[in-house]
């Protein structure tokens, strides 16, 4: 055994978390290929489903009538009432909106870094050029003529000769030169803007979008008109640079002939940005929708009909007319959706118990397609749905109280969530009543939690009614109902969730033998010890009858520690041994003074013993048990040796195969077979011990667990080492007062005796 501290985590034996759910997951793909009934009635209760919804949808008629019969401009013939929510795009409002945020897209400029480069690169090599003369005497007209010519070859055109002429006397030419440099980069860089002439009247004009760097890496900067640079601008623009710079005047009237022929252009307008702009911003304006209300008068008899009027009069059309197949596919695939994942869910949460049964999955088919198809047939009734959700009059908690206790409570949880949301989906509810129904179906699912009496059917009614009330009164007043409204919808949701309460009481009984379900009130009925199978195990094989009570004894002790369900292990330990009844005689805690087994070869005698376990097994099912308590039949021994008679074997024959004094059962694969295992084993064993005690017995369990664990019997059953040690402990603590010493009383002497008449 472990010597893990009882504070630390428990970790399960053999298949491990990621085993089960391995298990769990490849369960799912043979469903559809091996169990062919329950995957037909899966698709059938899909199928009427969905034709139902489209054919309420489709069926649906407005009183719009045919729209020829209208026009705009003229008077109106009769009134049109909305007899549904429709909700439209007002085309008209959405163009005007898309026109407003269309002036306010800012044009797109692209930055031109190639153009700057340029630039800079030949003012480099005028001062490259203009460098070596300058070095030379200035006054010498000789160096002014070479000059003046050495630039003309490489700059054709692009200098006045006035300019030149300037600069080659200015005494501070290399200054003028180098701030010539840094006005240069400054304006480039700002970006020289070329505004064209068309094209720029349908956007904001008052902010433009500048683009610098590359496609994959674009830096956005938003700019002013007024803060731009244009070629007709520059001339300004440089001297009142130079003249914030601190530089003298003159650099100012120099500077700009000087840089002229080098200033250009490099930020232009791009007609492609700007219409991916523009649609990124019509993308993100949403459309102007307007909502028709139910009883709302579209058209007014004797009135002329508008253009507003005739809009809104296609729009009802257009909703109640036939549907989108599109929206017809989405449906389907939706429901489909959700179908898949109802079974993956209770094929998850029936994998624990050896997986859901046909009639299991037949049942939570039929229940899902009828809420789905009650939940649209609901939208026909004639009440007024604004303050009353049309899942009030569906027994929600009743479509979730059944599954909870027929299969697991924790299946009935996504039920109570998936069943909703495939209802809203739909379109069968609107927000109140999808909220509505999944209240009652989470309360519901909770209510029956550890139910062991009719009554408390009853009394889940009655905390669904609570719920069911707590969330109207919230939907009201969300709502802003009058108060006169009040009575009447809470009375509803209140008598909603007590005959849901009530009508388990009726739909329970039979669809537990239908089901076989190992429920809670059926194992309570199998708990009777007046049933007529237990008392012909007393009266046939009263020892096996007494080994039974006991072992029922320590395994419901052991399964109320550990959290497991001790009625299940309490009925499995009444019917583990019912094999034994045919055959009485030849089990020790029967026999009286002679043992059969003594003239028996031991093949003979193991094959007798090892009966017992397929007798009880045949036995139960043609007593229609459930598949739980026959599972512990099956495997309360488990696939383990049957060591006394192995051993007697070994002696005649050393080459004996241990599979032929085997069980042929497997071993345990739930808490509640364990457990039964365990408590049958351990009272067995200490009926061998003389004059036991708590210490004595404990070691000795100690002992027979340990081996049990050693020989991997419980290697799939999920207990853990605490859940052992628990186990061992209650064990202990019923076995030593079953056994505890007791006095010796002493005979009194003959001549005291009396004896008392009749």
């Amino acid at each position: 055994m472990s010597t893990k501290k009882r504070d630390e985590p428990s970790r399960p034996f053999g298949l491990g978390k990621l085993k089960i759910w391995a298990a769990k997951l490849s369960g799912i793909g043979t469903f559809v290929t091996t169990r062919r009934g329950p995957a037909i009635a899966t698709l059938v209760a899909l199928l009427v489903s969905t034709i139902v919804i489209i054919q309420y949808q489709g069926a649906y008629r407005g009183a719009s009538g045919d729209l020829q019969e209208f026009e705009v401009g003229k008077v109106a013939e009769r009134d049109v009432l909305a007899e549904r929510s429709v909700s439209y795009v007002d085309e008209t409002a959405t163009r005007l909106k898309l026109d407003v945020q269309q002036h306010l897209v800012p044009p797109v400029f692209r930055y031109t870094p190639e153009l700057t480069a340029e630039a800079q690169k030949e003012y480099a090599r005028f001062v490259s050029l203009s460098l070596p003369y300058f070095a030379q005497a200035q006054a010498e007209q000789l160096g002014l003529e070479a000059y003046t010519q050495e630039i003309y070859r490489a700059f054709p055109g692009m200098f006045a000769r006035e300019t030149l002429d300037i600069l080659f006397h200015e005494p501070q030419q290399e200054r003028i030169l180098e701030s010539g440099a840094v006005a240069l980069e400054h304006f480039m860089e700002k970006g020289i803007f070329a505004l064209p002439d068309t094209g720029l009247e349908d956007y904001n004009r008052e902010v433009l979008e500048l683009l610098r760097g590359s496609e994959s890496r674009t830096g956005r900067e938003r700019i002013g008109l007024t803060q731009i640079v244009t070629l007709d601008a520059l001339p300004d623009a440089v001297n009142r640079w130079y003249t914030a710079s601190g530089l003298p005047p003159s650099f100012g009237a120099l500077g700009f002939a000087l840089l002229k022929p080098f200033m250009k252009e490099n930020v232009f307008f791009s007609a492609l940005d700007t219409a991916q702009r523009l649609a990124e911003t019509k993308a993100q304006t949403d459309a102007v929708v307007n909502h028709i209300e139910p009883g709302t008068r579209i058209i007014r008899k004797g009135f002329i009909i508008t253009d507003e009027d005739m809009a809104k009069l296609r729009a009802l059309n257009l909703a109640v007319s036939k549907q989108d197949p599109r929206r017809m596919v989405g449906q389907i695939l939706v429901l489909l959706l959700l179908y898949s994942l109802f079974m993956f869910l209770g094929w998850v949460q029936g994998v624990d118990k050896g997986g859901l049964t046909d009639a299991e999955i037949y049942v939570l088919s039929a229940l899902t397609a009828l809420y789905i198809i009650g939940a649209m047939l609901a939208k026909t009734l004639p009440f007024n749905t604004e303050f009353f959700p049309v899942s009030i009059v569906l027994p929600t908690a009743l479509v979730i109280m059944l599954p909870a206790i027929l299969i697991n409570p924790n299946l009935a949880l996504a039920w109570a969530l998936m069943l909703p949301i495939s209802a809203f989906l739909s379109g069968s509810f609107d927000e109140a009543a999808f909220m509505l129904a999944l209240v009652s179906g989470v309360v519901a699912s909770y209510a029956l939690k550890g139910a062991e009496k009719r009554m408390d059917l009853v009394k889940a009614g009655l905390l669904s009614a609570g719920a069911n009330g707590i969330a109207l009164l919230g939907i009201l007043l969300l709502k802003g109902a009058a108060w006169e409204v009040y009575p009447t919808v809470l009375f509803w949701g209140a008598f909603n969730g007590l005959a849901s309460g009530m009508l388990v009481l009726g739909f329970l009984p039979p669809l537990e033998h239908a089901l076989n379900a190992a429920t809670t009130f059926r194992l309570i009925e199998l708990s009777d010890l007046n049933a007529p199978l237990i008392r012909r195990l007393f009266i046939v094989a009263p020892g096996t009858y007494s080994h039974a009570i006991m072992v029922a004894n320590l395994a419901e002790a052991a399964c109320q520690e550990i959290g497991a369900n001790p009625l299940l292990a309490r009925v499995g330990a009444y019917y583990h041994d019912i094999g034994k009844m045919d055959q009485p005689d030849y089990f020790v805690e029967n026999q009286t003074s002679y043992n059969k087994h003594n003239d028996l070869p031991p093949r003979l005698s193991v094959t007798i013993i090892r009966s017992h376990v397929k007798l009880g097994v045949e036995k139960a099912r043609s007593l229609g048990l459930p598949r739980e308590v026959i599972n512990i039949i099956a495997e309360h021994h488990g696939n383990s040796v049957i060591t006394w008679f192995y051993n007697e074997a070994l002696k005649q024959d050393p080459q004996v195969s241990k599979e032929d004094f085997s069980y042929p059962g497997n071993p345990p694969r739930s808490r509640e077979s364990a457990v039964v295992m365990l408590a049958d084993m351990s009272e067995a064993a200490v009926r061998t011990l003389e004059k036991p005690t708590a210490a004595k017995i404990e070691k000795f369990l100690q002992e027979l667990i340990t081996a049990k664990v050693e020989h991997g019997q419980l290697a799939e059953s999920e207990l853990t080492f605490r859940d052992l040690e628990t186990i061992k402990h209650a064990f202990v603590r019923v076995l030593a007062g079953h056994y505890h010493s007791r006095i010796e009383y002493p005979k009194l002497p003959a001549k005291e005796v009396t004896h008392e008449s009749n």
